[in-house]
């Protein structure tokens, strides 16, 4: 079975069978430091807002969730299902705290719908000034709320590698021409997200390309790049406010009825 060993597919599938609350609680131990680590990269959205340790206990709810729902027919790694089941976990959570003030989710729609008017118009990704000048504010004021508006950010593209990830799974336990539909849409998706990445502009491509592909800390990426943790944050933020407005748009296109 793909990415799965026999002594853990033994262990997973005496859980399955009998729901044994002692290796539930010895796989939970196992585990636990995925928590830490999706808590950890998930922290960069929340900053101040929320606290660490809340992080953590959400993330706890999700792992657990994970485990009673794992199922190890699929052949997929449990990192890989559990670390999404742990992001959804914390971000359904912080989304339940509603603390995104209603002036910050309206910013958030007038700066997806400048990034597409600005696109249009200029035919390629607008640059800070362009962007700050169309909502009438400057540069700094314009920083301020890219980072402020990481949450929201955040939940667009959480949505949208739920679905991904859904896909995923069927695409992998299912021949190419078994299910051709299956298959073509899930190569589009990733063709989309392919040259969305691409066509950001390069510090903003080499930040998403750093902390995601290669996961290397927001720390290490100021190092390689010679700038500010901020700055890094900065150009993060930027990159996925993009990616959200992109994907966005193509989602309802790929998922339309």
């Amino acid at each position: 079975m793909s990415g799965i060993d026999l002594k853990q597919m033994d262990i997973w599938k005496k859980y399955h069978d009998t729901r044994d609350g002692t290796i539930r609680e010895k796989l939970i131990l196992e585990y636990s430091p995925l928590v830490k680590y999706v808590a950890g990269r998930l922290s960069i959205y929340f900053g101040n807002n929320v606290d660490y340790e809340d992080l953590l206990s959400y993330g706890v709810f999700g792992l657990i969730d994970a485990i009673d729902k794992f199922d190890v027919s699929k052949g997929v790694k449990f990192e890989t299902y559990a670390s999404l089941r742990i992001r959804g976990a914390i971000i359904d959570n912080v989304r339940k705290l509603d603390w995104v003030p209603r002036t910050l989710r309206q910013k958030n729609k007038e700066f997806e719908k400048v990034m597409v008017q600005l696109e249009n118009e200029l035919g390629r990704s607008p640059d800070d000034q362009e962007i700050a000048d169309r909502l009438g504010i400057d540069l700094d004021e314009f920083h301020k709320t890219m980072s402020d508006l990481n949450i929201s950010h955040l939940i667009s593209l959480d949505e949208y590698m739920e679905q991904n990830y859904e896909m995923s799974v069927e695409v992998a336990n299912t021949s190419q021409y078994g299910n051709p539909d299956n298959y073509t849409q899930f190569n589009e998706i990733k063709a989309i997200l392919a040259d969305t990445i691409d066509k950001l502009p390069e510090k903003e491509k080499i930040v998403i390309t750093l902390y995601y592909f290669e996961e290397l800390t927001l720390k290490e990426i100021s190092a390689i790049m010679k700038v500010s943790e901020s700055r890094i944050s900065q150009l993060h933020s930027k990159a996925v406010g993009r990616l959200s407005v992109k994907l966005n748009k193509h989602r309802s296109i790929l998922y339309e009825e």
